[in-house]
């Protein structure tokens, strides 16, 4: 996916028109007219429709995930997508209280870096084609096993009062992503 200042642009146009009106009620010929271009014009930048949904809801797991890796990194946590008691060189792990308050803050720093994007990432990855929403599937999927992972840990530790990991992580990013709508 090469990176241009245009391909941004309509990135940006496009991500704006589908957190307003969702991807299926966004024309390509809305996009251009938001860029105050010729349809076909914008052809020449991308793909199609599904392209620049592709690209903003991958380019959104990539933020995502690099918020929560840099946040779990510095508090230490080398093996951060794993159920662990210590790190891989033996040395205690990250209280999971402090994790999943750096888990939560990444996530809700780029929640609020760019709310269209995080909503579309919320919202339309569902109208992927099937390759691309399998895809984003196990992304989320992996992001939500950190997450239990750590109230798992909790509740071993007993420092967390929750009973079911699946639920409340369930619970936390359904909080999260509900920011979108704010």
């Amino acid at each position: 996916m090469v990176e241009t200042s245009r391909r941004r642009e309509i990135e940006d146009a496009a991500s704006s028109l589908f957190h307003e009106h969702g991807y299926a009620g966004t024309s390509v010929r809305e996009i251009a007219r938001a860029l105050d271009i010729q349809g076909a014009s914008l052809y020449a930048h991308v793909t199609s429709k599904q392209d620049m949904l592709w690209s903003i809801v991958v380019r959104t797991a990539d933020r995502f995930e690099a918020a929560a890796d840099a946040a779990l990194s510095v508090l230490g946590d080398s093996n951060p997508a794993s159920d662990h008691d210590s790190d891989s060189d033996g040395t205690p792990a990250p209280d999971p209280g402090s994790r999943l308050t750096a888990l939560v803050r990444a996530h809700v720093g780029v929640v609020t870096e760019d709310i269209g994007r995080a909503s579309v990432f919320v919202h339309e990855w569902r109208s992927l084609s099937a390759p691309h929403r399998a895809e984003i599937g196990r992304r989320r999927a992996a992001y939500e096993h950190r997450l239990r992972a750590i109230i798992r840990d909790g509740m071993e530790r007993g420092d967390f009062a929750a009973t079911d990991p699946t639920a409340a992580a369930a619970f936390i990013l359904t909080a999260l992503n509900g920011l979108v709508s704010w």
